[in-house]
């Protein structure tokens, strides 16, 4: 089966270099959220800057090899510098929905996704895409933003998809237990 590509991106009430209590507890959430994801066996690879030592300031300055550059959707309108970026985005690639699923809605990323609203804006565009992607195949900043854009634009397809209305890699609707519309196909 060909890996699953999730791209996630949402818009922060403050900079991540604002100093208070509450960015602080994201920061620190976000870590151990991480950490623990990354244990998931479904669990592939996420984008990660390949050397952050060397300058970067931001994610639009770091380089992130094969994940390419960074992007964000054009909807985007907060700071782009040091001081002013707003906004947390993922890439990752994952072996299906499932293990996606349980480690977005369980355990430390659960307890985080409670607390979303203390953190982040109520934009009116989606937080997550889905994607297949081709064996050894990379999805890029580029493409994660391009799949959300479509998703906003035109609703799920097998193109770009949620967890709610999602499909197999061959296109056809699926659905995992106890989420999507009624008669999809139980996974």
């Amino acid at each position: 089966m060909p890996p699953l590509a999730l791209y996630t991106f949402g818009v922060l009430k403050s900079p991540l270099t604002d100093p208070s209590p509450l960015t602080r507890e994201f920061h620190e959430s976000g870590e151990a959220a991480y950490r623990e994801i990354g244990r998931n066996a479904g669990y592939i690879a996420r984008a990660e800057a390949v050397d952050r030592s060397l300058g970067a300031r931001t994610d639009f300055d770091s380089d992130w090899g094969e994940w390419g550059e960074f992007a964000v959707p054009a909807w985007y309108g907060k700071g782009r510098t040091a001081e002013t970026i707003a906004l947390a985005a993922t890439l990752s690639l994952w072996t299906d929905l499932h293990p996606a699923f349980d480690a977005i809605y369980t355990g430390l990323h659960r307890e985080a996704l409670s607390r979303r609203h203390d953190w982040f804006e109520r934009t009116g565009h989606p937080g997550y895409v889905f994607w297949w992607v081709s064996d050894g195949e990379i999805p890029t900043w580029q493409d994660g933003v391009s799949r959300l854009e479509h998703l906003h634009d035109h609703g799920s397809a097998p193109h770009a998809f949620t967890f709610h209305h999602s499909f197999a890699p061959d296109g056809t609707p699926t659905r995992i237990k106890g989420i999507g519309p009624k008669g999809d196909q139980v996974r």
